[in-house]
């Protein structure tokens, strides 16, 4: 580490990244890097909002691995047989589970009616309710929240457990990860807390008891560490085959691209940079998993929520990366 330059990373933590609340720094597998903010601690768990996109395209792997799921190419309803698709509505039986994880499905909502969805008891019905339409399948539409659901309930009817479940059996445990608990919102005050927590270990989930595809999920940055080091190291983990290397390989590759914003995507994976092979899970508020394969190197950034956060890969390329450089 370069003493000086770790100084300046710090000092610019203090000036404009002050919602961080953990940031762990991982180079061939070793731990150089671990510090706490805003009171935080090893112990502490933040929501790491759209990460948990990222964790649910593992899961879908593991399935795929695990034989539940044929491929991503399977269609969205042949999960939900019993799902009663509306008159004159055709665009939501040539959906796949490709395009959930792309972010190429069209949905029928202009503005996300988020009220309603955080009031509704059955977020999969609900969200299966504004899929399809008259969008045209294969162009990018980042659906933040109300859309990932789906490939929870997939999860769901494919394995025959709840998300948490399958998660904890077959992704957290092996990882050495302590499961979460499941969260339910009595409230928009609960769900604003939870937003803040720094103390709660859990999976938001509906009435139904369907966890969240987008977003709710709590980690530390030691938890997500571990997930990045696990796609460093093409799904394996001590040794042992935890989701395989060609779902790895398919992830952290580009598949789609939201030209708008010039950000590429994979499988609910950020594509950062082709040369050095790096890609990243992210999350509102700042939170993120960061993987730089010619580097060898694994950033964990969790931070608690602001709106509008300065952008953590700037702080990672232009003050973390150079910190950890020999």
């Amino acid at each position: 580490m370069n003493q000086e330059k770790m100084a300046v990373m710090e000092q610019k933590i203090d000036s404009d990244y002050r919602n961080i609340a953990g940031i762990a720094v991982q180079k061939d597998g070793r731990l150089l890097y671990e510090n706490y903010f805003n009171e935080c601690t090893a112990a502490s768990r933040v929501h790491v909002y759209s990460v948990t996109k990222s964790i649910v395209s593992i899961l879908i792997g593991i399935a795929v691995d695990k034989g539940y799921i044929k491929s991503a190419e399977q269609k969205v309803l042949d999960f939900f047989p019993d799902y009663r698709i509306k008159k004159r509505e055709k665009t939501i039986q040539n959906i796949t589970l490709k395009n959930l994880l792309t972010m190429t499905a069209p949905y029928k909502y202009r503005s996300a009616p988020y009220t309603k969805y955080f009031t509704s008891d059955d977020w999969i019905t609900f969200t299966l309710d504004l899929l399809g339409g008259k969008g045209e399948i294969g162009k990018f539409r980042y659906a933040p929240l109300i859309g990932p659901d789906i490939l929870s309930g997939v999860l769901v009817k494919a394995t025959g457990q709840s998300v948490l479940d399958f998660a904890a059996e077959n992704l957290f445990r092996p990882l050495g990860i302590i499961p979460p608990g499941s969260v339910t919102f009595g409230s928009k005050e609960e769900q604003m807390a939870y937003n803040q927590t720094k103390t709660i270990s859990g999976w938001a989930c509906d009435a139904a008891g369907t966890h969240a595809g987008g977003w709710g999920l709590t980690l530390s940055p030691l938890d997500m560490a571990k997930i990045g080091q696990l796609y460093l190291d093409s799904g394996l983990w001590d040794g042992k085959r935890i989701v395989s290397e060609e779902w790895v390989r398919e992830s952290v590759r580009e598949h789609s691209c939201w030209e708008e914003e010039n950000l590429r995507y994979g499988y609910l994976w950020w594509i950062i940079d082709d040369q050095e092979q790096a890609y990243a899970a992210m999350g509102d508020g700042g939170n993120v998993i960061y993987v730089n394969t010619a580097k060898r190197l694994v950033v964990s950034i969790a931070s608690l929520f602001v709106p509008k956060p300065k952008d953590r890969i700037e702080f990672i390329k232009t003050y973390l990366e150079p910190a950890f450089e020999k």
